[in-house]
């Protein structure tokens, strides 16, 4: 597997909530007329025999969190044969897996014709959901969306931080839709009822279900360039997009930071990445060795241990930065620094997405021309930390809480890493902070 496609994939391993707060929604059938037709009820049933087939066998708790297995199978079986529509089919299907209210178990269905991208991007802020990004050509742009607004609510959902994903996944992933109706407030408290196009493109064929769903939906992340800033050698800010870095560019990255006084590590949006990358920075910042966790699976239980570096170990001061879309390894990351109080974790509370999940490929069809290709994403093994907590579903509250305001996101500023740098003694105004690491986003491809 390559670099980039590896990366797509470990993209997956993040913050999913899928708390029963947005249930996906269920169209009443009133008359045969309203029964999608035989041939897409059959393959809905494959699709749901492949992934029960895989989830029995390989899912982390034998007992599936004490769910029903026969039962729920076989009463979402049963709505497949009502269901009125392919959407309904694949937000039945969905639901089965949504239902063990697990971060990295859930469908990814088949890849639409029709590709959809709403042009703006929102992110929860300690326990309210604010606009982020907004794409220049996009209609919110057109229609006065700025970063700063606060969603006060998206298709009449109330956002919060247990749901927010829950909805992306329902309108990015099972069913998006040409317009997204929603109530902003700006930060002067202005409130806007919007209607908010989007763009609509036909796709290539694409054979890589998982990459593509990834590209769904967390289609404003960031390139995956590292970035640095430094300031002679009183402080190293790192930009850690994902842990998806090689051994040599880890190794290359704290031979510079050896020689300043203090790093900052911005896993701010950290989505996640390779267990095996996090360990080796980990190595680089403990003082000794250390058991990170212990992974526990359906047939074993692992001891997770990261070994200190005898030579060009970072022993400065460290500040590490979250919120609420680091996830996975970042959180992992930062609960061991926390732990082990071998630096200060500062920003929001991080995702509670914290578990190891296969990747399982499908394909409906006889042949290239039919064949229908859709995956699913089973949790494997959870880890429990050194202090015999999980953090799904908990994350990584930060030693001290500091959030951007709305005016911050305004006016592009960054409040959090100008104060992270004044405890490293260097003074750095939150507006020029703004502008070390724009969001450089991924276009579809």
């Amino acid at each position: 597997m390559n670099r980039s496609l590896r990366s797509h994939i470990n993209r997956t391993l993040l913050a999913v909530v899928l708390i029963g707060l947005l249930p996906f929604p269920r169209n009443p059938i009133t008359s045969a007329q309203n029964i999608a037709p035989e041939i897409d009820r059959k393959h809905g049933q494959s699709m749901l025999d492949s992934i029960r087939d895989d989830l029995e066998s390989n899912y982390y708790d034998p007992t599936f969190h004490g769910m029903d297995l026969d039962a729920r199978f076989k009463a979402a079986s049963d709505r497949i044969n009502r269901a009125a529509s392919v959407g309904e089919i694949f937000g039945i299907i969905a639901q089965v897996l949504i239902d063990l209210d697990d971060s990295h178990t859930f469908f990814i269905p088949p890849l639409r014709t029709i590709t959809t991208d709403y042009g703006w991007s929102m992110q929860i802020i300690g326990n309210r959901c604010f606009v982020v990004s907004v794409d220049k050509a996009s209609d919110a742009a057109l229609k006065g969306v700025k970063p700063g607004d606060e969603v006060l609510e998206a298709e009449g959902h109330k956002l919060e931080r247990q749901n927010l994903w829950k909805f992306q996944y329902l309108y990015d992933v099972l069913r998006p839709k040409p317009v997204l109706h929603v109530t902003l407030t700006t930060p002067t408290g202005e409130r806007r009822n919007l209607d908010l196009l989007a763009k609509t493109e036909s796709r290539k064929k694409v054979i890589n279900v998982t990459a593509d769903y990834v590209r769904r939906v967390q289609n404003e992340a960031d390139s995956g360039r590292d970035r640095f800033k430094a300031f002679e050698d009183q402080l190293l800010i790192w930009k850690m997009n994902e842990f998806d870095l090689t051994d040599d560019e880890v190794d290359k990255a704290f031979s510079r930071a050896t020689k300043h006084k203090t790093l900052i590590l911005d896993l701010r949006g950290n989505l996640g990445g390779e267990a095996r990358i996090a360990i080796r920075v980990l190595s680089y910042l403990v003082q000794r060795d250390v058991k990170i966790a212990d992974s526990v699976s359906r047939q074993k239980k692992l001891p997770v241990v990261v070994m200190k570096r005898s030579v060009k170990n970072f022993a400065g001061k460290l500040i590490v930065l979250v919120d609420s879309r680091s996830a996975s390894a970042s959180e992992v990351l930062a609960r061991v620094v926390q732990l082990e109080k071998r630096g200060m974790i500062i920003g929001d509370q991080s995702a509670g997405a914290v578990m190891a999940a296969h990747h399982y490929t499908y394909a409906i069809g006889t042949d290239h021309r039919t064949t229908i290709p859709f995956a699913s994403s089973i949790t494997v093994s959870d880890l429990i930390m050194s202090d015999g907590n999980s953090l799904e579903h908990r994350g990584v509250m930060p030693d001290e809480v500091r959030l951007p305001t709305a005016e911050d996101l305004a006016a592009g500023r960054d409040s959090v890493m100008s104060y992270a740098a004044s405890l490293a003694g260097v003074k750095l105004e939150p507006a020029e902070a703004g502008k070390f690491f724009p969001i450089e986003k991924k276009r579809p491809q």
